[in-house]
């Protein structure tokens, strides 16, 4: 018997032996994909409730009622960290009067603690536009990433929910290895974007950029957060016109108008891609996120 065939016994006995009757941990994550990772760790142990979804900006949210009574119920906070939700979440949290999900606390997780973050800046001050001093928080599109966040969350379940210690390592490691698997199949599958130059809208692509090699020469919002102006758009389609861009990535969540109008003008397509979980058909959970990211960067190649 081989040594992987053990392995995979031995994972499926360890899930069998540890499934719980009903969900133990009820888990509030800030966005699809955080909501996608528990339930991949978590299964049958975690209640899992997503505060956004694809088609919004996670910048920009509101503490809703709704989301606030969910919080004050919640044994758990997964968020992005790196002050992505930072003009709203505090508030969700304060509001709660949840002692278990505050900042510092068991009950409260930050993907972007698991990381060393991109662009991080030497200072920060208005005129920069909504620049994040620990770094770019929009972590979630390199899968290396993914693997490196879903260890600490790990940790963090079974440090909340002892009991279910050896269901968690053994689905943490089954998911382990399904995904370092498919990472060997995606970076295959994505060698022609190697070196392809694309433009951005918001600077939200940059680990999916630095992950696929992709050369991004440019953003249609002149700084981060800042809508670009006439003139702005003007003096882009100048300088990029002299040498377009392969392709103009737009995400699910991102207003067509701007990247349509430049596309017309310096004839260069526009990719819609999901961006996050639930933002195509096929971004079903996290593995289809990527498979669909993927799909349409190359098929927009061709």
């Amino acid at each position: 018997m081989s040594n992987r065939l053990v392995t995979t016994l031995l994972l499926v006995a360890g899930l069998a032996a540890a499934t719980p009757a009903a969900a133990v941990l009820r888990v509030l994550a800030t966005t699809p994909d955080w909501a996608a990772l528990v339930t991949e760790l978590g299964g049958d142990r975690v209640n899992v409730y997503a505060a956004t979804n694809a088609f919004q900006d996670v910048h920009r949210v509101e503490a809703k009622p709704s989301l606030v009574a969910r919080a004050r119920n919640a044994d758990l906070v997964v968020a992005t960290g790196a002050e992505l939700e930072v003009g709203w979440l505090p508030v969700l949290v304060q509001e709660s009067g949840n002692a278990h999900i505050q900042p510092g606390s068991p009950g409260y997780f930050e993907a972007a603690s698991q990381l060393r973050l991109l662009d991080v800046p030497a200072g920060v001050d208005r005129s920069m536009g909504d620049v994040h001093p620990q770094g770019n928080p929009h972590v979630q599109l390199d899968p290396r990433n993914i693997a490196l966040i879903a260890t600490g969350l790990t940790a963090r379940l079974t440090q909340l929910d002892a009991a279910g210690t050896a269901y968690y390592e053994a689905r943490g490691a089954d998911f382990q290895a399904r995904w370092q698997a498919a990472i060997a199949r995606w970076q295959t599958k994505a060698a022609p974007l190697k070196d392809v130059s694309v433009v951005v809208i918001h600077k939200d692509q940059v680990y999916l950029c630095h992950w696929l090699g992709l050369r991004e020469i440019g953003a249609i919002e002149p700084k981060p957060g800042v809508p670009p102006s006439a003139g702005y758009l003007a003096e882009l389609v100048t300088r990029l016109s002299a040498a377009p861009p392969r392709l103009i990535l737009r995400n699910a969540y991102n207003d067509a108008k701007a990247p349509d109008w430049l596309a017309e003008r310096i004839h260069a397509p526009v990719v819609l891609l999901p961006f996050s979980v639930g933002g195509s058909a096929e971004a079903k959970d996290l593995f289809g996120l990527f498979e669909d990211t993927l799909n349409r960067l190359l098929a927009a190649l061709k």
